[in-house]
């Protein structure tokens, strides 16, 4: 990919979306060459949809309530980003699966963040303060996050960037999981500026 490019990126999320928050700072002050096209949260009260509408970023709602049907919803999804031009989607605390037509379209262009230096404490119901409570109760002394490539299995695809973040003696669910979260976002967007810059290569791009 050309270095310098504007990254024109969509944004999938769930509940509060502070990595997006991370990301649109990162693109409102410069520091990432990125252009937020289009939000979408499959929760109509989330954070996320507020903080895309205070950056007048398009905010939309799609869920099995606007769309019952797993096939439709997911076509909905794929159609929106398309409109939007969106080149790379960012899963920022998504929690529902990707449609099998949007990981099509958009194969090797997903992003998502892990509360964790994956392959450790991935996969299937491992998210949030599971993952973190998992870290403690293996006596971990270093746990992090990892920006991955998304494919069909949870936490799987390829490992783009991750960070590091010691465990503390006394650490608890709460403090280990407010500083991976402050790691979080600057790993996100550490991970688009690299991609930005040409120094990581999406194949699909």
């Amino acid at each position: 990919m050309p270095t310098g490019r504007v990254l024109q990126l969509g944004f999938l999320a769930s509940h509060r979306g502070t990595n997006l928050q991370a990301i649109l700072d990162a693109c409102k002050t410069g520091r990432l060459q990125a252009r937020p096209r289009v939000i979408i949260s499959n929760n109509s009260d989330s954070g996320a949809l507020q903080r895309a509408r205070e950056a007048s970023v398009p905010a939309v709602h799609l869920s099995t309530y606007t769309h019952p049907e797993p096939g439709a919803l997911d076509g909905a999804i794929l159609a929106i980003l398309q409109a939007y031009g969106v080149e790379v989607v960012c899963l920022a605390g998504y929690m529902k699966r990707l449609g099998a037509r949007t990981l099509a379209a958009y194969r090797g262009r997903v992003l998502n963040i892990h509360p964790s230096l994956l392959p450790k404490f991935g996969g299937r119901g491992f998210y949030g303060e599971v993952v973190h409570r998992a870290v403690l109760a293996a006596g971990e002394r270093e746990t992090g996050a990892t920006v991955h490539l998304v494919d069909e299995e949870y936490d799987h695809g390829q490992v783009l960037d991750q960070i590091q973040v010691p465990v503390e003696p006394g650490d608890s669910v709460e403090t280990l999981s407010a500083r991976v979260l402050q790691q979080e976002h600057r790993l996100y967007v550490r991970t688009l500026q690299r991609i930005a810059s040409g120094e990581i290569e999406l194949q699909e791009l």
